[in-house]
């Protein structure tokens, strides 16, 4: 059924059935919002270790990670290992989350601004940012599984040959050198590169399997809340790591065997010996439009900035009963994830020598070969790879779920119903969870792609970014300057260039918007391997056969051998520049998809050429336009207007400088003394007289911190080792 055999079925039904069973068993133990929300605030380090491993690791990162190393090479890895640099950040940062003592990161808005509708929006945008979120989650597993679940080619319609057919031949172009293509042949690749014909169809229907596995995240955790959700976390995170380091010896062992080699580490010499070398080069790759140097340098300072005004993090850091809890399982997690991230990316560049004359898709390279390494066993592994990256899934979308949940029950629907039963307030969570959920479903329709998803999750948060920053760390900052950065952020990069192309259709045709990127070709000296050769030869076979016709239009290639040094030119593909999806087709006509880009066209109206740009520079400019923009803001209108001076707003600042205790009642005696003499708080600050809330670290704080930065220059130190290993 379905592909699959009685055994994967059997384990992946078994494996849910505990799931639904930990979601009933934690059911009977809520009592109130805090016990639904945020477990009750009892986890220690282990629980929370795995609740952030569980957070941060859907179905997207190992897809993810393996779709972009099949694509762009070893550099692809960046594209999970971007926020390698902001973690030892997370060491400092989680205490301040479970510092605000707050049910939802809404609350902070309220508290520090004094504003109920600025919560409230809060509330409403992030609840949208974590749609997007979870539906990079739903994307990812819907293409793992069809990838599992393939249908042969006899079995495919008319019609899906026929688009296999175009897959192979946008395949043979696509390898080969651009220089040596004719002029009708350039021409076929850039329309077949706009056609992106699909090679591979399943059995299963996509929006029937989210619409299951929505259903499975409504039961167990609306039911059992945040405690069931973490304790899920754990038992899906042991299964995700114990299937992601179990995969790996596999592909190792077909490479051995297919081409040749001594045994299992052989592999990685087979590896360097036929792949390119452009597959194994961890910065500029020419191949590479995505991930150049620059762009992963602002997209780390972007994300290292916007993550921790996420909802979903202060829920992490805020369930902890005590903030050593907090910091250690939310930095050890997420290191976690790090170095898992690597052996993702070593199976992707074996699946590029395994996979990749056969698959046109990169997003389907995971569940291809986990289910051509591990199907043959007949363990019941491919049920098992399934139900785990349904249940990673399912363990990201549970705490997203409850955060938002969270937001929308305290911050939207309780202004407007106050005064009700602790029950029926946890009634409406439940309710506001399940509306989430069907909103991150009907997103995941709307992106051609996993990573234009993943693009818009590391910008979205910037709206709120300026005012997270400044709002705990400059008292100067003040409501109007929150609300004028907030507001103009939100408008200027996200609501005007998502409507006004809806109320305007013109503008999706206009030429002025339609420009794309012109890269110039990009020429590059290499060591031949196996697969160069290979290719070459078959370029010298095609030219020997388009000179029998008369149709050559540049000179013979020359024969290459292994160990040569030979040139290679590169085209990258032309970008769309002012629109966030790639140019579509509207019969003949080209036209704009997704929202548009104002800062870039902006740069264009002041005489910016930035057709002439590669896009990873364009790109480039516009987060780094997008990140300081709000800060800008807030800061001049924040000295224009009137400093907000309330005791609430001091008491805020005397409850940040006081650390918490995991004892209940402890921390409440010791923060009322900090109300009663908040002169005793200023102690904890560096610069005490000035309007700076720069806190001094303590022993913890640095030895932690100094920890942190050291195992991420090991994770580092992983990533060059392992790309070079067998070179």
């Amino acid at each position: 059924m379905f592909g699959l055999s009685f055994l994967d079925l059997a384990v992946i039904i078994g494996y849910f059935s505990v799931t639904i069973g930990i979601g009933i068993w934690a059911m009977r133990r809520i009592k109130n919002e805090e016990d639904y929300l945020l477990g009750g605030r009892r986890f220690g380090k282990l629980i929370q270790t795995f609740a952030s491993f569980g957070q941060a690791t859907s179905t997207t990162e190992p897809v993810g990670v393996v779709t972009t190393t099949f694509k762009n090479g070893a550099a692809g890895i960046w594209s999970s290992l971007l926020m390698l640099f902001s973690t030892p950040i997370y060491w400092i940062t989680s205490p301040w989350q479970r510092r605000l003592r707050v049910l939802t990161m809404a609350d902070f808005y309220e508290e520090r601004f004094g504003s109920k509708t600025m919560a409230t929006v809060y509330a409403l945008v992030g609840t949208v940012g974590m749609m997007a979120v979870l539906s990079v989650g739903f994307a990812a597993m819907t293409k793992t599984i069809v990838a599992m679940t393939p249908k042969s080619f006899q079995e495919l319609t008319v019609e899906e040959q026929a688009e296999y057919q175009l897959g192979d031949e946008l395949n043979t172009l696509e390898s080969r050198d651009f220089d040596l293509l004719s002029n009708a042949e350039k021409a076929r690749l850039a329309e077949l590169r706009q056609i992106k014909p699909r090679q591979l169809f399943s059995h299963v229907n996509e929006n029937m399997l989210i619409w299951i596995v929505c259903f499975i995240v409504l039961i167990y955790a609306i039911a059992g809340g945040l405690e069931a959700a973490f304790y899920t976390d754990m038992l899906q995170g042991n299964f995700i790591i114990l299937l992601s380091i179990l995969v790996l010896p596999f592909a190792w062992v077909k490479i051995a065997s297919d081409f040749g080699g001594d045994g299992m580490f052989s592999a990685f010499e087979i590896l360097h010996d036929r792949l390119p070398q452009a597959f194994f080069e961890v910065f500029g790759s020419p191949t590479l439009i995505d991930f150049t140097w620059y762009y992963i340098i602002a997209i780390s300072a972007v994300a290292g900035i916007t993550v921790v005004t996420q909802p979903n993090q202060l829920v992490t850091n805020g369930a902890a009963k005590d903030e050593f809890s907090a910091r250690f399982g939310f930095v050890t997690g997420t290191f976690t994830k790090r170095i898992l991230t690597l052996l993702w990316g070593m199976l992707g560049l074996a699946s590029i020598l395994l996979y990749g004359s056969s698959i046109q898709n990169s997003d389907l390279v995971w569940g291809h070969a986990t289910r051509d390494l591990l199907g043959g066993l007949n363990l019941g592994l491919v049920g098992l790879i399934i139900a785990c990256m349904m249940a990673a899934l399912m363990s990201t979308a549970d705490c997203l779920m409850l955060t938002c949940s969270g937001l929308l029950m305290n911050n939207f629907y309780r202004p407007f119903f106050a005064n009700r039963s602790e029950q029926h307030y946890v009634n409406a969570g439940r309710f506001f969870g399940g509306v989430f959920l069907v909103g991150a479903v009907v997103i995941t329709t709307q992106f051609d792609d996993i990573l234009q998803i993943l693009k818009l999750i590391w910008e979205f948060f910037v709206i709120f970014a300026a005012a997270f920053w400044l709002g705990l760390k400059w008292r100067r900052a003040n409501r109007v300057g929150a609300w004028a950065s907030i507001l103009s952020t939100l408008c200027i990069f996200y609501l005007l260039p998502l409507l006004l192309p809806l109320i305007f259709s013109g503008l999706r045709s206009a030429p002025e918007l339609l420009k794309q990127t012109n890269p110039a070709p990009l020429v590059r000296m290499y060591t031949a391997h196996e697969m160069d050769v290979r290719t070459r030869d078959q370029e010298i076979a095609r030219w020997d056969a388009r000179e029998l016709q008369g149709l050559n239009e540049s000179p013979r290639p020359e024969k290459l051998e292994v160990g040569q040094t030979f040139e290679k030119t590169f085209v990258l593909p032309s970008k769309s520049i002012f629109w966030s999806k790639d140019l579509k087709k509207d019969g003949d006509q080209l036209v704009g998809s997704g929202y548009l880009y104002f800062e870039l066209i902006f740069l264009e109206k002041m005489g910016f050429h930035l057709t002439a740009n590669p896009y990873a520079l364009n790109e480039t400019i516009r987060i780094m336009i997008r990140l300081f923009f709000p800060f800008i803001v807030l800061i001049i209108v924040s000295l224009l207007t009137r400093p907000d001076e309330s005791k609430d707003l001091e008491r805020f600042f005397v409850k940040m400088r006081t650390r918490t205790l995991g004892d209940r009642e402890q921390d409440a005696a010791q923060l009322q003394k900090a109300y009663e003499n908040p002169e005793s708080t200023k102690s904890m600050l560096l610069f005490p007289n000035t309007s700076l809330e720069i806190y001094r670290w303590n022993k913890q704080d640095f030895l932690g911190f100094m920890v942190a930065v050291g195992v991420m220059f090991v994770v580092l130190a992983m990533f060059f080792g392992l790309v070079s290993l067998g070179s």
